[in-house]
C-alpha cells in the first residue's frame, strides 16, 4: 500500500520560514517521556500508517532537502521514497510523479502535508476498491474543492474554489486502487496536462464514465498553510487531546528518534 505526499509547493502564504512548510512545528509529540515539537506533515503520515501504508512517496522540489533528511529512514514500519518535481506546477503534476511506483493491484492513499484533520482513522473509512474522497464540513468551501454527491454518495461534481458552492463538504484526502490511479494519470496526459487542480481532472473522469464516491466521515479540517490556519490548528489540536504519541515512530538511519532544531529552539 502506497501513500503519496505532494510536498513540492513553495509555501508562499506562510513565508518567510527557514525550512520547508511541511516541517512547520504544530503542536507536539511524545518522544518517549519527552514532549517535542511535531512537524505538520507528521499528522498526515501517521494517518497513512494507521491505514496500513508500507511505503510513503514524498514528492519534493528543489530546496526541500530538509524533508528528505527528516524522513530519511521512513516512519514507523513504512519505507520513505523521494521523487522530484522539477517545478511546482500543480497538484496533479506532483501526484502523478509517483506513477512509476504504483502497482495496479495495490491501494493508493493521497493527502496534503500542510493540513491537519480528524478523525485520525479517516483513511480507514474509505473503501480500497474504488476512488473515494474523505469529506469534511467547512465554513468557507469556496476556498477549497467542494464535493457534490448524490443520495448514494456518488460524486456528481467537484467545484474548484467556486463562489456560492453548492455544498460545504470539501475533500481532504482520498484513496483508490492503483489501476484507477493509472487511469487518471493517462487521462491527465490525454488532456495535455491541462489540469493543475485535481477537481477539474476528476470532473473529466466522471464525464468519461468514471465513478467516485464521497464519504462524509471527516469531523475537522484545517489548512495550516496560512497564519490564520496555523492558529486554528493549534486550537484544534488542543481540543483533540494532543500531544500524539508519535515520536518513537520517526527514525533516522542511525535508528534513533530524530528531532530537528526549529528556529528558536536551540541546538
Amino acid at each position: 500500500m502506497l501513500g503519496i505526499v505532494p510536498a513540492a509547493g513553495r509555501g508562499s502564504r506562510i513565508q518567510p520560514l527557514g525550512f520547508s512548510k511541511e516541517l512547520l512545528p504544530v503542536g507536539s509529540r511524545l518522544d518517549g517521556q519527552t514532549e517535542r515539537p511535531c512537524a505538520v506533515s507528521e499528522y498526515l503520515v501517521r494517518r497513512m500508517v494507521l491505514n496500513g501504508v508500507d511505503r510513503i512517496c514524498f514528492v519534493i522540489g528543489s530546496g526541500k532537502s530538509d524533508i528528505l533528511e527528516y524522513y530519511a529512514a521512513g516512519y514507523d514500519t513504512a519505507t520513505a521514497i523521494f521523487v522530484a518535481q522539477p517545478s511546482p506546477v500543480g497538484l496533479c503534476d506532483a501526484i502523478f510523479r509517483a506513477e512509476p511506483l504504483v502497482s495496479p493491484q495495490e491501494t493508493v492513499l493521497v493527502g496534503l502535508p500542510d493540513t491537519i484533520w480528524f478523525p485520525e482513522d479517516g483513511f480507514c473509512r474509505l473503501a480500497d476498491d474504488r476512488l473515494s474522497f474523505l469529506l469534511f464540513p467547512v465554513d468557507r468551501p469556496e476556498l477549497f474543492d467542494a464535493v457534490v454527491v448524490d443520495e448514494g454518495d456518488r460524486v456528481r461534481e467537484i467545484q474548484v474554489k467556486q463562489r456560492d458552492a453548492a455544498t460545504n463538504w470539501i475533500w481532504g484526502a482520498f484513496k483508490m486502487p492503483g489501476r484507477i490511479f493509472h487511469q487518471l494519470a493517462a487521462l491527465w496526459r490525454e488532456r495535455d496536462r491541462y489540469d493543475e487542480y485535481l477537481g477539474t481532472l476528476i470532473n473529466a473522469y466522471l464525464a468519461s464514465g468514471g465513478e467516485a464516491y464521497g464519504v462524509k466521515a471527516g469531523t475537522a479540517y484545517v489548512d495550516v498553510g496560512t497564519f490564520n490556519g496555523y492558529r486554528t490548528a493549534l486550537r484544534l489540536l488542543e481540543n483533540n487531546d494532543v500531544p500524539e504519541d508519535v515520536g518513537s515512530h520517526l527514525l533516522t538511519a542511525q535508528g534513533r528518534s530524530h528531532v530537528p532544531s526549529f528556529p528558536g529552539e536551540g541546538g
